[in-house]
């Protein structure tokens, strides 16, 4: 009965084993970290958003430019009087016009000042600015995500592969346990805690196999990866380890952060706003011209046969002169608006300040984890291989394995949690310091 139970769960282990080696079977492309990032650069929906809203910003300054341009168009006109229009002259009553008249105008007009044109020429490099800052904010929340759930799905996989270890070990512990009863050394007790030890450890390695699931959906969505599709990753544990180190000792700079430029680009905008309002009594200065087709006659079918044309070009000059104080409060509240900013800026120092000093308590304390659990690693395992010769010994009692084993599994996951926690932790500490490398 015990050894049809062992057959069971080897068989289940190796299922699941088989089904892990099918699913890589059907993508033989392995994406390390750099490789993640960049597919979320190029299939990210939310990136892909923000590269569409740089190309709206675009084509808007492009837009308020092309007041810039001669503006040039055509009216067409084609009128019949059923009754003209009748006037005095010398003392006589005439009419005047014709039945049938027609006109086509051309006309050009060219801007030479225009406070709204000008205003668009002068802010269209922020603008531009404006929209690129925002791509970078998100690339730079992208690469943080698609890193700290990359780093998750590796080491989940790490703990799967430490359950697989500790299977094997109680998988041989048991067969140890059964060959003793069966030779009269040691009673079932033994056997039994040693099947109830694996039961534990094959549901617990489904239970991670669930969850490793789960986590490679997540990354897949931050990557904008199809979850249809396996995606495989690749990496060294001491690549990791290696990642994980951060240096401790570097100085806010708050120009590195990205939000710290978004409100310098913000504020210059509301201070070229205000500019705009300032000098906005400065008169609209236009130049026109014009050619004109006139075409007369009482006889409807005989409108076209002679042209009349004429031409003329010309200057205008707009001057506001009263607007009811409208220029003066527009520039009070656009100034009001730019001072607003000052108060964002203070605002999201005093933010980053606390944001790095919560990040690198955080990524210290992870550090002090991280070397602890590596060391419980290294002491459990010497107390699990001391034990383990004893018992075949004779001289600890089966329990002391059991106890040995959960140790040496429990130090072993908590090591790879401590190894995420630190790695997902320098990966904040980064982001609060403005360091994240994009491309």
């Amino acid at each position: 009965m015990v050894m049809n139970s062992m057959r069971k769960l080897l068989s289940l282990l190796l299922l699941l084993s088989s089904v892990r080696g099918f699913a890589q079977q059907t993508n033989t492309d392995s994406f390390d970290l750099d490789q993640c990032i960049q597919y979320a650069y190029s299939n990210s929906p939310l990136l892909k958003q923000s590269l569409l809203d740089q190309e709206i910003t675009e084509h808007g300054i492009k837009s308020q430019l092309s007041a810039w341009y001669p503006q040039i168009g055509f009216n067409y006109n084609l009128q019949h009087t059923f009754q003209l229009q009748s006037g005095f002259n010398n003392g006589n009553v005439i009419q005047t016009g014709a039945h049938n008249i027609s006109y086509g105008q051309f006309g050009l007009t060219q801007n030479i000042f225009n406070s709204s044109a000008f205003l668009a020429s002068r802010s269209a490099g922020e603008v531009r600015k404006q929209a690129q800052q925002n791509t970078v904010a998100n690339k730079i929340d992208i690469t943080v995500n698609v890193a700290k759930a990359y780093y998750d799905v590796l080491l989940t996989t790490e703990q799967i592969n430490v359950l697989d270890e500790n299977i094997v070990r109680l998988n041989q512990s048991l067969q140890d346990a059964y060959n003793q009863y069966e030779a009269g050394i040691v009673d079932k007790v033994d056997y039994k805690r040693a099947t109830i030890s694996l039961n534990n450890a094959t549901a617990q390695r489904k239970s991670s196999d669930e969850l490793l699931k789960a986590k490679y959906s997540y990354l897949k969505m931050e990557m904008g990866y199809a979850d249809s599709v396996t995606l495989l990753l690749k990496i060294e544990k001491s690549d990791m380890e290696t990642l994980a180190l951060a240096d401790t000792s570097a100085n806010l700079a708050l120009e590195n952060r990205i939000e710290y430029k978004q409100l310098l680009t913000q504020k210059r905008l509301q201070e070229l706003n205000y500019d705009y309002y300032k000098w906005q009594f400065i008169p609209t200065v236009q130049g026109y011209a014009n050619y004109n087709l006139n075409y007369f006659n009482n006889t409807f079918n005989e409108v076209y046969q002679n042209n009349y044309p004429n031409s003329f070009v010309g200057i205008s000059i707009g001057v506001p002169l009263f607007q009811g104080f409208r220029r003066v409060q527009n520039m009070k509240q656009a100034k009001l608006q730019s001072d607003r900013v000052n108060y964002d800026i203070d605002q999201l120092k005093l933010e980053v300040s606390t944001e790095i000093a919560q990040a690198l308590a955080n990524y210290k304390s992870n550090l002090i984890e991280y070397y602890n659990q590596k060391t419980n690693v290294e002491l459990a395992q010497d107390v699990f291989n001391t034990i383990e010769l004893q018992y075949k010994s004779g001289i600890k009692t089966y329990l002391d394995v059991i106890t040995a084993q959960t140790d040496l599994r429990t130090a072993e996951l908590n090591f790879t949690n401590a190894l995420y926690q630190l790695l997902a932790s320098k990966f904040d500490l980064e982001k609060a310091l403005g360091t994240v490398t994009i491309n």
